[in-house]
């Protein structure tokens, strides 16, 4: 077996290097970062997923809300800050499948919160994942709620 280039050492010790001075000078953003995922994962998760109606899951199709209760532009301001959330809460997931906290929960809330196509057909397959219907029903019953009703298979 040929011993590696010493070119090739280099360029690794190089890398290395650059890595562990950058976690150095961002070292505060990376614990702000994961105060905020641990908040996140703590306070606001537990809010949304009992939130949901049990049978949110259950039906074939997504159920329309009243439209007509609000003034257009108020619902379009309140749809963009519903977006904005989503995707934070999609990134603040991401961020938490590294550091700690709750990150597929996070990402689960995150894109259920977003608007975009083919959203109720992918809620419907993640919580047939029998991991992810255990814990979010784990989650609802420890704050009183009742169980979520699983999805259908076929019915998307």
């Amino acid at each position: 077996m040929r011993s590696a280039p010493a070119s090739l050492i280099n360029n690794i010790n190089i890398v290395l290097t650059s890595l562990l001075s950058f976690l150095a000078d961002y070292a505060g953003w990376f614990i702000a970062i994961s105060l905020v995922s641990i908040l996140v994962g703590v306070v606001l998760i537990p809010v949304f997923i009992t939130r949901l109606p049990p049978d949110y899951f259950s039906h074939p199709r997504r159920r329309r809300l009243s439209a007509g209760a609000r003034h257009p532009v108020a619902r379009l301001i309140l749809a963009g800050a519903k977006n904005v959330l989503g995707a934070v809460l999609v990134l603040a997931g991401i961020v938490m499948l590294f550091t700690p906290g709750q990150g597929l929960i996070t990402l689960l809330v995150g894109l259920m919160v977003m608007n975009y196509p083919g959203k109720f057909a992918l809620e419907r397959w993640l919580i047939r994942r029998p991991t992810v219907l255990s814990t979010l029903n784990w989650m609802r019953a420890r704050y009183g709620q009742p169980p979520l009703a699983p999805a259908k298979k076929g019915s998307d």
